[in-house]
């Protein structure tokens, strides 16, 4: 199993940098960036530029609002200066997102995510293996490229594409098309047991992949800690979270799976009159078991393998900041030797 850190997104790139350097010494195989507050492919080009071993990962950078082209050039440009150690991770985000805070046009975002993938892929085959430049989708059509306009050939393998998904029907897409899938936190056992690993077997089967070739990474919650105190401290931080997406109507699938749609509706009536500061009080400890792994760092491997073991390739762990750096890698090699189906990521100018 990978295990990845994951950034709380800071914009202060200095800071960034020195979180992506601690990351690594930590021995964590991955460092995973968020679009909130700022630019996931600016910030990831800062964390590479800083490192040398660790992979970084957008986690995810918002699809639609940008042009295949234009990701293709940022991803390339990571891809090159780090040496090969970036792994691009989009996903669609949901309609009001799109609509309204990027002013960008919601339609069928289902095939447009796997015509943006396949795109860039044709894209990336042109600048390097010389291949005429000639998509055609529905959606996307790319036929002009000059050699002025074309960077020369990297000699990296092609950037791996990671696609986010919660419903069946994206699960099933991009199970088909991507090299990996980022399963949301807000993920039971239950919802993957009977809704994810249904759609992901479907969606391999649709392009005849082995399961052995996609990289599933997530679906869940680890509140860790030194002590029973910080556990509880990072488990109220995950309660939140579960409160703010428990309210979010595109991820309702997993609470009505549950049979908590009254406590879906509560917190969409309590983001709507503003009671955001309240809204964690509501979520129960048995609907915050569900989806969080809580427990100290020594027994948080058997508790990820638990957990995890089956469903996950790559999981997302922290540490607090005084963590001994050795304390951290005894943790990290136990998590790494947790089996997982994925085995090695494919290039696809192969």
């Amino acid at each position: 199993m990978r295990v990845d850190a994951f950034t709380g997104e800071n914009n202060d790139w200095a800071k960034l940098a020195e979180e992506a350097q601690r990351a690594e010494a930590r021995g964590f195989d991955g460092f995973a960036i968020p679009e909130i507050t700022g630019d996931p492919l600016l910030n990831a080009a800062m964390a590479a530029r800083a490192t040398e071993r660790v992979h970084v990962r957008t986690a995810i950078a918002v699809a639609f609002p940008r042009s295949p082209m234009v990701i293709a050039e940022q991803a390339w440009a990571i891809q090159r200066n780090s040496g090969g150690r970036f792994a691009l991770g989009l996903g669609t985000q949901v309609k009001a997102h799109n609509e309204r805070r990027f002013s960008t046009p919601w339609k069928a975002p289902r095939s447009r995510i796997v015509e943006y993938v396949e795109a860039l892929r044709a894209i990336w085959r042109c600048w390097e293996l010389g291949e005429r430049l000639d998509y055609q989708g529905d959606h996307y059509q790319f036929s002009l490229m000059t050699p002025e306009f074309t960077p020369p050939k990297s000699g990296l393998p092609m950037v791996p594409v990671y696609l986010a998904a919660v419903r069946p029907r994206t699960l099933e897409s991009a199970a088909a098309v991507a090299d990996g899938l980022r399963l949301h936190g807000f993920c039971t056992a239950r919802y993957f047991r009977d809704v994810v690993s249904p759609a992901i077997e479907r969606g391999l089967a649709s392009t005849g992949r082995a399961r052995s070739e996609l990289d599933v990474c997530g679906g869940g919650f680890v509140a860790t800690g030194p002590d029973e105190e910080t556990v509880m401290k990072n488990r109220e931080w995950v309660r939140y979270r579960i409160a703010f997406y428990g309210s979010t109507p595109a991820y309702r699938p997993v609470m009505s799976l549950h049979g908590w749609d009254d406590l879906a509706e509560k917190l969409l009536h309590m983001t709507k009159t503003g009671q955001w500061k309240k809204m964690a009080a509501e979520v129960p400890d048995d609907v915050l078991d569900e989806f969080c792994v809580s427990t100290t760092y020594d027994a948080v491997p058997a508790a990820i393998e638990s957990r995890f073991g089956g469903i996950s390739d790559t999981v997302e762990l922290g540490f607090e900041d005084d963590t001994d750096p050795g304390l951290a890698q005894e943790v990290l090699s136990r998590v790494r030797a947790i089996p997982s189906p994925f085995e090695a990521p494919k290039d696809r100018y192969a």
